[in-house]
């Protein structure tokens, strides 16, 4: 009897619906600039998706919150950490965003979402090791829906240049660099590039500053906090149901900008999106 309640209860924790937890230790990307050692580097498209973090059992966004789609769309995934996108296709990031914060978003949308496999996270060795497993792993799981990102070598700065504007026109968001000998680790570094034809990043939302003149009565700017602790407004990108209805205290922008300033402050910087995928901080 002992043994069957144990069973049980077993039993019910693996098939218990994913908490939202800690978020996952991930290796995020840096910037680039120029002068980077291109030979060192993979370079793949970067997938303007919501991240998605299958630890095994559990698919998990970046802020540790649950992704719960249907049972078809994780049959069969290995009990290893991948780390990837969950992409709906080229200029589908509000898609690809309502469907994965959906509790049930149902078989119609899922199906249009693939999830995009750029690392094994436990993997040991480099990423030249770990590409090749990744490759293996994604072709064992034999879903359509599960593919590995390509992966390619790039000769120079003008042909990364070039790959970035074909990208860019075609409807991507940009290209990402890997470095081949580095190892899967937790933050930013070089180890992970992004390339894009702007800088943006994403900072939490702090207060609601109030509109003058034809934004009275509405929001006028937002007033943002920085990974790192510093502050700046954010008062242009705004539609005016966005002024009508701001992003709330706690949630988390991206924000689009042109450089920064001494003090670290980000240039001309105006509003893209919530990043919904974050946790909200009260």
């Amino acid at each position: 009897m002992q043994r069957r309640l144990a069973l049980f209860w077993c039993a019910l924790a693996l098939w218990a619906p994913a908490q939202a937890g800690e978020p996952p230790a991930l290796l995020l990307a840096s910037v680039y600039r120029p002068g980077l050692p291109l030979a060192d580097y993979w370079v793949s498209e970067k997938y303007d998706g919501v991240r998605g973090y299958w630890d095994g059992q559990h698919l998990r966004t970046r802020g540790g919150e649950p992704v719960t789609p249907p049972a078809w769309f994780t049959a069969n995934w290995p009990s290893t950490a991948m780390d990837g996108e969950l992409w709906a296709g080229r200029g589908q990031f509000a898609q690809a965003q309502s469907t994965v914060r959906s509790v049930d978003a149902g078989d119609a949308a899922w199906r249009q979402m693939r999830y995009m496999v750029f690392d094994l996270p436990a993997y040991p060795g480099t990423f030249d090791h770990r590409l090749p497993e990744l490759q293996r792993t994604i072709a064992h799981i034999g879903q359509p829906w599960v593919q590995a990102v390509a992966q390619h070598r790039i000769s120079s700065p003008e042909a990364l240049h070039a790959l970035l504007l074909r990208t860019v026109r075609a409807g991507g968001e940009g290209l990402v660099l890997h470095c081949g000998d580095s190892l899967y680790r937790e933050g930013r570094s070089d180890d992970l590039i992004k390339v894009k034809t702007h800088d943006d990043a994403e900072a939490r939302v702090v207060a609601h500053l109030p509109g003058k003149g034809k934004h009275a009565g509405k929001m006028g700017a937002l007033l943002l906090e920085m990974p790192g602790g510093q502050r700046f407004k954010l008062g242009t990108g705004f539609s005016d149901a966005d002024r009508a209805a701001p992003p709330p205290v706690g949630s988390w922008v991206t924000y689009r900008f042109l450089g920064t300033h001494d003090s670290g402050l980000p240039r001309f910087a105006s509003f893209v999106r919530v990043r919904e995928d974050m946790p909200t901080e009260h």
